[in-house]
């Protein structure tokens, strides 16, 4: 499985869910150019999107080359299992910043959550609903939504193999978010040491817990 990110909370996910079959390719949460940054090209077979919001003309046209899924529910593609889980984005529900859907991925014998906009802690059975993860993706740029503390608590209920901090500010994007360096510093990592991509197999992500990667935007 080969990981590449984006920025924003935009991954490309490329995968073989068979031994010799053909790669399988999974886009999460594509934006548009005006966010100042460049998105994914190519081939897309699946589109995930962690809110509808995400739903532009773009998308629109997308969507007749690819599998676009945007809600909760069970999913079986191309030999990929995908599930999703709503819940609202922060606890004021209605009121707030709408729903928000995490993805669960399974492939290759990798389990992978993105959290999409998360923007609060998670319940018991919302924790029992998402299970084992071996590759998390963590929004942490918006400490006004979703503080350290709170991040730190998720992690520490779902306890994943690998973190992969998201959603943050880098070169170029135009959204105001915080940097990726009071969640690198609580866990250990170096900011400054990135990797083009991630690529992985089920036996590196065995015995492992919390390890951090940081990606370069792409």
């Amino acid at each position: 499985m080969q990981i590449s990110w984006y920025g924003k909370s935009c991954f490309k996910i490329q995968t073989k869910p068979q031994r010799g079959g053909k790669t399988v390719t999974i886009t999460t949460d594509i934006f548009d150019v005006k966010s100042g940054l460049r998105p994914p090209q190519g081939q897309m077979d699946i589109i995930t999107l962690s809110k509808s919001s995400y739903l532009t003309k773009k998308i629109d046209r997308l969507s007749k080359k690819s599998f676009v899924i945007d809600s909760a529910g069970e999913y079986s593609l191309k030999g990929v299992n995908i599930e999703g889980v709503e819940l609202w984005q922060d606890n004021k529900k209605k009121e707030g910043a709408g729903r928000n859907t995490i993805f669960l991925l399974d492939s290759e014998g990798i389990r992978v959550c993105h959290l999409g906009s998360l923007g609060q802690a998670l319940t018991e059975k919302q924790i029992e609903a998402i299970g084992e993860v071996d590759i998390l993706f963590v929004p942490v740029g918006n400490s006004e939504t979703l503080n350290i503390k709170t991040i730190k608590a998720i992690i520490g209920q779902l306890e994943p193999g690998i973190l992969i901090p998201m959603n943050y500010k880098v070169k170029g994007l135009k959204e105001k978010l915080d940097t990726c360096d009071a969640f690198c510093n609580e866990f250990g990592g170096d900011k400054n040491i990135k990797e083009n991509k991630l690529n992985i197999k089920a036996k590196d992500v065995k015995d492992i817990e919390n390890k951090l990667v940081v990606l370069k935007v792409n």
